[in-house]
């Protein structure tokens, strides 16, 4: 058989799947504790020797990895206007597999250079005016931080007019960057495609190398990308297979949602196709104060203000995410431990999926009580997909239910949420591994989702 070794090197667990290229069969997994502790790859060795014990082929089986270890990607936006390159370029970031920790706009002063330092960013994607347009921000931006001697690297993909001399700027500071195509060339467009690749090719770069996460050169040479960027290469090859899909994926840390939707062309006559930074098919968003272990104090307050929690229930609830946010990793093994986990589950999808889509509510306008929509139309997803440790290990019907908490048509708000779609669990950790198999092998990736999700 033509074998790979597909791993999602996690912040908790490295998952390896050993997928056959002639039928897109998974022919065998293993999962290890991530040792981040020593080396990222001892870790891996250990699952690749489970793998060999299945099958003898794995030990000389080319490698793709994805990887969030040692905190995934985290990046930092500097933009011109809070409402259009600040907001596209932090879409694009989300889009890259990026945890977004900080946005600035409107330029870099002292104070807000201090500010963006304090977030440790990986990655600077540094935008601002479209295409012949402002040229002020973007300049001035790009001096700052070679004044201030960034050491970070920096993504360039503001105004393609002003990116020669914003470049110059930070060759004269000695700032490692990398220039990509302006993410809003015009008013209305969000291109992100060029910047997606260029955030990658950093994380590559500076963020997998530059965390010695391992001591051996291989840790670099097999890792193509961040876990949620391949993840959300799986999550188009499933909306290219069904049509509108979403995916939620709840983590110890963060809540991430995908989704794929087809845009309404009505949308143009309502206005929403008019926005300064236009909708795209293929969206991600990351919950950083969603989780079921380094954010499930959090999970349960934002939980309460949304309604999805009780009040009667709040406080015997927070008290035990208490005890896991004080201890990550804490493994539940008695019932009432995998009902609090599976309560937090239920919380963080309701939660994420309310803020990735987008709300219908009656406003009073110029002729009277109007319906007004924002946001995300998720309501005619055919399919979502539950992934994460607790959905995976839960039985069936438990996890069914979970998921249905983020689905229906009466959750209060307008939120224009799934009405019916069917629910499956990645139960077999395959989003991953078609993610990383999509760009050189598409057919194998579809067929994989098609075998082992879609036929569950």
């Amino acid at each position: 058989m033509d074998l790979v070794v597909c791993a999602d090197i996690g912040s908790t667990f490295t998952k390896t799947l050993l997928v056959s290229l002639d039928d897109a069969a998974v022919v065998a997994a293993a999962e290890h504790r991530t040792t981040i502790d020593t080396d990222v790859l001892d870790g891996f060795v250990a699952c690749r020797r489970e793998l060999r014990r299945v099958a003898a082929g794995a030990a000389d089986a080319p490698v793709r990895a994805c990887s969030s270890a040692g905190g995934g990607l985290r990046v930092a936006v500097v933009g011109n206007e809070e409402l259009v390159t600040a907001e596209a370029g932090r879409r694009v970031a989300l889009s890259s597999g990026g945890r977004v920790v900080h946005v600035v706009d409107g330029g870099l002063d002292v104070g807000r250079l201090i500010a963006l330092r304090a977030t440790a960013p990986d990655v600077v994607l540094l935008v601002g005016g479209t295409d012949g347009g402002n040229t002020g921000v973007l300049l001035s931006a790009a001096a700052a931080l070679a004044e201030a001697a960034w050491t970070g690297p920096v993504v360039l993909a503001g105004n393609a007019a002003a990116a020669d001399e914003a470049g110059a700027l930070l060759v004269a500071g000695r700032v490692p960057y990398e220039v990509a195509d302006n993410v809003v060339p015009r008013i209305g467009v969000l291109a992100p495609d060029s910047a997606r690749a260029r955030i990658r090719a950093a994380f590559l770069r500076h963020v997998i190398g530059g965390k010695h996460l391992s001591a051996s050169p291989a840790f670099v040479d097999m890792v193509v990308g961040p876990t949620p960027d391949v993840v959300l290469n799986a999550a188009t090859v499933l909306g290219d297979q069904v049509g509108d899909i979403a995916v939620v994926d709840v983590g110890g840390a963060t809540t991430d949602v995908y989704s794929v939707v087809e845009l309404d062309p009505e949308d143009s006559s309502t206005g929403l196709a008019r926005q300064v930074v236009a909708p795209t098919r293929v969206t991600r968003s990351v919950e950083g104060d969603l989780g079921v272990r380094w954010s499930a104090s959090p999970t349960v307050e934002q939980g309460l203000a949304a309604g999805v929690v009780r009040p009667e229930e709040h406080a015997g609830l927070a008290a035990a995410a208490d005890d896991l946010t004080a201890s990550p990793e804490l493994v539940s093994s008695t019932s009432a431990g995998s009902a609090v986990d599976h309560r937090l589950v239920e919380i963080a999808t309701g939660v994420a999926l309310r803020r990735h889509a987008g709300r219908q509510r009656v406003v009073l306008g110029r002729d009277g009580r109007v319906v007004e929509r924002t946001g995300r139309d998720l309501r005619e997803v055919g399919l979502l997909v539950g992934s994460g440790g607790v959905l995976r290990h839960a039985d069936p019907d438990t996890a069914v239910r979970l998921l249905r908490s983020g689905t229906g048509t009466d959750v209060p708000g307008g939120w224009l949420l799934p009405q019916a779609p069917r629910l499956v669990v990645d139960r077999e950790y395959v989003l991953a591994a078609a993610g990383l198999l999509a760009p050189s092998h598409p057919q194998v990736a579809a067929a994989l989702l098609g075998r082992h999700l879609l036929a569950c």
